[in-house]
């Protein structure tokens, strides 16, 4: 497991593909983060840690309306204005799906970094 996050979106993405809405992933700061903003965006209902002794896991419930979900390897860094690029290679169209980015205000979708105007590093797509 070199990358949790990565791993934690490839099973919530199986469970989806496969028909069903309860999964477990493996825990992390960032896959923490990345979950609550699924849940704020409505990609799943709800999620809990559940400490095992060792890094615990996620236990995510109400997997929604995922078509495809991946975390975007470099991370590199972009500017405000690079935005409308970035959106045009990540997601199939316009006002479909979210950019997960981090910023120097947290983690933020695309749409919420309209409001804030700074750049950030890429994260993860969800759509």
């Amino acid at each position: 497991m070199a990358d949790l996050l990565a791993d934690a979106l490839n099973i919530v993405k199986v469970i989806r593909i496969s028909g069903r809405d309860e999964c477990k992933v493996p825990a992390s700061k960032i896959t923490g983060a990345v979950l609550q903003i699924l849940q704020k965006e409505k990609y799943v209902k709800e999620f809990e840690f559940v400490d095992d002794g060792k890094s615990g896991f996620f236990i995510v419930k109400g997997i929604g309306a995922i078509n495809k979900c991946g975390v975007i390897k470099p991370r590199f860094a972009f500017k405000f204005d690079e935005l409308a690029k970035i959106e045009e290679q990540y997601l199939p169209s316009k006002d479909f799906g979210i950019l997960i980015i981090s910023t120097p205000k947290g983690m933020i979708t695309n749409q919420q970094l309209r409001d804030v105007k700074t750049g950030g590093r890429l994260i993860a797509y969800v759509y």
